[in-house]
């Protein structure tokens, strides 16, 4: 069982930056994503990575801002966040799912088998 804990959320003036962290409990092979749902709306993807970090993907609202990546090594997914508008206003969801294929990536929830508890992050403009 993965255990995923979020950290790095907080509250930012609209075209600051934060980080977020998620660290794994395992090093088992698993591709990984960032989601995140905001009051009254459905949770959605924001960003994913697959196993070996050389794919990524962005939804299209954070494209050129935002940047996923992780360090196997460690057992940690990290999403960089630029230039944040207060629509990005959202609780943060890190997520993993076990895989061998190194290349792919996944964006839907219902293909995520392990999530974190989530980290709040509020844009205020």
């Amino acid at each position: 069982q993965v255990q995923l804990v979020e950290s790095g959320g907080g509250l930012v003036q609209a075209g600051g930056s934060l980080r977020l962290s998620c660290a794994a409990s395992e090093r088992t092979p698993y591709a990984m994503g960032w989601f995140r749902q905001a009051p009254g709306k459905e949770r959605e993807s924001v960003a994913a990575i697959s196993w070996s970090g050389g794919n990524q993907y962005y939804t299209d609202s954070v494209k050129g801002r935002f940047t996923i990546s992780r360090d196997n090594a460690k057992g940690t997914l990290s999403l960089q966040m630029n230039s944040l508008k207060p629509e990005d206003t959202a609780v943060y969801y890190c997520a993993a799912r076990t895989t061998f294929i190194t290349w792919r990536i996944w964006t839907m929830s219902a293909e995520y088998t392990y999530w974190g508890q989530g980290t709040q992050v509020t844009v205020s403009s």
